[in-house]
């Protein structure tokens, strides 16, 4: 079953194996129980990872606690924890932020590939001590065994086959590990194609649809698209440690969904009628995302070098990023994100009783979106930071304290952008108290300090009049930005009880998040070229949350688990923030025995009535998923046959995170069948 593991948030990022898996957390085994720790961390692996793995890290989590989806079309998915998403969430493979675009607009996905991951760990809160100011909302990272860390002994092989009716997807997925020598090799691939995606209605909101709008009914145009991923490397592997690369690769072309972006028609447009992505109006020019991105990771760990060194680990990762937003044929933006990053980290031997780890991480990138559309300039970008974490284990408590210094400096390649440099520190401490042997109250605080980002700074720098802008067409907006901004802090509560018993387990948390100088993109109201203005601006905010995870064992083969949450989130003299996730209340039932297992899930979400200035409320809705599974043991190997219903009701679902939940609400009722082979 699912792992709800409770890992402290300040030793996040060492390396070291869960204690009854064989792939790397992010999170250190120091505490490997839900009693030795302040803060939860959710790690979805195995069996449950699988059946809740989709095609965007968003759809895949979005039935945990305090996580939701804001989708921009089915080849979308970016991750909201706690209300905040963008730059304020990390997202790390092998505990290695992802230099890609995801964090600049809401149209732009992440560059890590569910169905290829061995575990995805979320750490909820104000995670910025070990990976910066970003992760104010919560680090994601997704595990794989593209290094492997130990040897594999026998081959592993495997292979998988899914479809999805809803956009008619095909999905194939291949990974092979073996052993020669003292070296251990990993490869894997992974092939999805998909179309139209079907809808229980029109695409288009009323409150969205102008008279010469072409409303398509029971499918989103122009939501098609392609990706395969590919993955080598190999790891040397000695007494006291490992070193490691890898190289992948990662191709994603997708569709836009029509009336989300304005365009005069281009003659373009006519040399693609015939293309089946392109099931739109036929005045409005298709929009494209075509993304392309190489990844060199090079990782290695020595233990116990000296008496007073657990470990030493390095990692570094050399990214080639761009893509395309094609309008038709033609090219309008370009994003590129060329990068490197590295960080190495000292696991300290225990001494009076304290534990610890001392750090330093730093990174460059070149970031721009330039061409027709250019509406960011060539920035090169540079981080730097340090950290020292400790913790002491006393009898009945654990205190842990931790803080981090990061200086990141921008420098446009235009002359007419000023740079700017940031020096930001953050700090936290927490204690965690056993009430009694099965109960344990756990209290942090933070202060935690952002340096605002590059798009925030500088989205069409030196404007004088907005009939000038320069529109990112692929949202369909004039975005912008203000070089004056001041770094953003915010001082963070959070309060967790957690229960351990022999039928059940739970974890309530209450959190509240008090910023300052908050940088949000909000509606100003007024419009150009027939399409809204929306601002970066800096405003102080409050967040006010709770999440709850209670599962029951109601017998040897069945659980019930129940979960929910609600946020709120209000910007100082601007009402509520926008685009914010609706209260949830949600349960599944799952039966384990013999060869089977099935589940029956229900997740109720409320109306989202406050929405944010000029931005559009949505509707309650009432989500239904089922799934079957069948495991059959053969002479060499496993088969696993399963099937998922999901959306049984056909609701009509529009979420509220969404910049797009005017044009294209989310799929409706639909059958996933599949097959993975594992020798």
């Amino acid at each position: 079953m699912k792992k709800l593991l409770s890992l402290p948030l300040l030793f996040a990022g060492l390396p070291v194996l869960a204690q009854d898996a064989d792939y790397e957390l992010v999170t250190t085994a120091m505490h490997a129980v839900r009693s030795e720790t302040a803060l939860p961390v959710t790690v979805l692996a195995g069996e449950e990872l699988h059946r809740a793995s989709r095609a965007t890290i968003g759809e895949t989590l979005a039935n945990q606690p305090g996580i939701s989806n804001a989708s921009f079309g089915p080849a979308v998915g970016q991750t909201i924890i706690r209300g905040q998403g963008g730059r304020r969430v990390m997202n790390l493979s092998n505990g290695v932020a992802n230099a890609d675009a995801s964090g600049n607009s809401a149209d732009h996905s992440v560059t890590v590939e569910p169905l290829l991951a061995d575990a995805i760990e979320v750490l909820r809160g104000p995670s910025t001590l070990l990976y910066g100011g970003g992760a104010i909302g919560g680090v994601i990272n997704v595990i794989d065994n593209r290094i492997p860390r130990t040897q594999a002994g026998e081959p592993f092989f495997s292979v998988e086959a899914r479809h999805d009716n809803a956009s008619d997807q095909d999905a194939h997925i291949g990974r092979l590990e073996f052993d020669t020598g003292k070296f251990t090799w990993h490869v894997d691939g992974m092939r999805r194609e998909w179309n139209n995606l079907d809808i229980p209605g029109f695409a288009i909101d009323n409150l969205y649809l102008e008279e010469d709008s072409d409303n398509t009914f029971g499918y989103i145009g122009n939501t098609g698209g392609k990706t395969q991923a590919y993955t080598i490397g190999t790891s040397y592997i000695f007494d006291k440690g490992f070193f490691g690369i890898a190289i992948s690769e990662l191709d994603n072309f997708y569709g836009l969904p029509s009336g989300a972006h304005g365009h005069e028609e281009h003659e373009e447009h006519k040399e693609h009628e015939d293309d089946p992505l392109n099931d739109i109006h036929e005045d409005e020019i298709p929009v494209f995302i075509d993304l392309a991105r190489t990844r060199v990771d090079i990782t290695g760990e020595w233990r116990r070098p000296t008496a007073w060194l657990e470990h030493v680990d390095y990692r570094f990762a050399l990214t080639d990023y761009q893509h395309a937003e094609m309008e038709g044929s033609a090219t309008g933006t370009q994003f590129s994100n060329d990068a490197w990053q590295q960080r190495l980290q000292l696991g300290l031997s225990e001494m009076q009783g304290w534990h610890g780890v001392l750090g330093v991480q730093a990174s460059s990138e070149e970031f721009a979106a330039v061409g027709e559309e250019s509406f960011i300039p060539v920035t090169d970008i540079k981080s730097q930071g340090m950290f020292l974490i400790e913790d002491f284990h006393g009898q009945a408590f654990t205190l842990e304290l931790g803080a981090r210094v990061n200086a990141d400096d921008y420098s446009p390649e235009t002359g007419s952008a000023p740079s700017r440099d940031f020096t930001t520190f953050s700090y936290s401490g927490s204690v965690l108290l056993d009430i009694t042997p099965s109960a344990s109250l756990g209290l942090i605080y933070s202060h935690a300090q952002r340096a605002p980002s590059v798009e925030e700074l500088y989205s069409n720098h030196g404007l004088l009049d907005l009939e000038d802008c320069v529109i990112h067409n692929a949202t369909g907006a004039c975005e912008l930005g203000s070089t004056n901004f001041r770094k953003e802090s915010s001082n963070n509560l959070d309060l967790t009880l957690s229960l351990e018993q022999e039928n059940y387990s739970a974890s309530i948390t209450l959190f509240h998040n008090d910023f300052s100088d908050y940088i949000a993109q909000v509606n100003s109201g007024s419009d150009v070229h027939g399409l809204p203005v929306r601002e970066y601006r800096q405003l102080d905010a409050r967040f006010t949350g709770l999440e709850a995870d209670i599962t029951f064992l109601l017998g040897d083969f069945t659980s019930l688990r129940i979960f929910g949450d609600t946020i709120r989130g209000r910007l100082a003299d601007h009402g509520a923030v926008p685009r914010m996730p609706p209260k949830r209340l949600g349960s599944q039932l799952t039966y384990t025995g013999n060869q089977w297992t099935t589940y029956l899930s229900v997740v109720h979400a409320s109306a989202q009535e406050e929405p944010g200035n000029f931005e559009l409320a949505t509707d309650s809705y009432t989500r239904w998923d089922a799934g079957l599974e069948y495991t059959l043991q053969l002479d060499a190997g496993e088969l696993l046959l399963f099937s998922r219903l999901h959306n049984l009701g056909n609701d009509d679902i529009r979420l509220s995170t969404s910049y797009l939940r005017g044009y294209a609400p989310e799929a409706g009722r639909s059958l996933e069948v599949g097959l993975r082979y594992t020798y």
